[in-house]
């Protein structure tokens, strides 16, 4: 399973949804927006997505998890729109018979997330600037 939102990302209720008797671990990894960047300080970030390939970059992400990972169930939510500083911005679950890879199908899973899917943040700053980046992009890179 997986969206792009615009609501609050409840993740008890994705938690429960990749539960299942057949396995005994389940990860949930949950990305908040923190208030520094660096030096840069954050007062919100706004979201936003070509709504089409993301949704395509993401079924081709649970996949592949799906062929690397004894994997029971996944999710995968990503926020859209303004989110202040701890709010929940992308949330992925994964459930797998055994820890180690539960683990590793939940890391794969954000991790490539972030690199492949047209998601990109602005990130406001205190005196109204902001400036728009691609998660993956590394502070300072173009």
């Amino acid at each position: 399973m997986f969206r792009l939102t615009h609501a609050v990302i409840d993740y008890h209720t994705l938690t429960d949804a990749v539960r299942s008797p057949h396995c005994g671990a389940v990860v949930l990894f949950l990305g908040t927006v923190r208030d520094l960047t660096g030096e840069q300080v954050t007062v919100f970030l706004d979201y936003d997505a070509y709504a089409p390939m993301a949704e395509k970059k993401l079924a081709e992400i649970e996949a592949d998890v799906r062929r690397k990972w004894p994997v029971g169930e996944i999710a995968m939510v990503h926020r859209l729109g303004r989110l202040g500083v701890g709010e929940v911005s992308v949330a992925v679950a994964v459930s797998c018979p055994h820890r180690g890879d539960a683990f590793n199908a939940c890391r794969f899973a954000i991790d490539t997330l972030k690199e492949l899917v047209p998601i990109w943040k602005k990130e406001n700053a205190p005196d109204g600037t902001g400036e728009w980046v691609h998660p993956s992009a590394k502070p300072g890179a173009s």
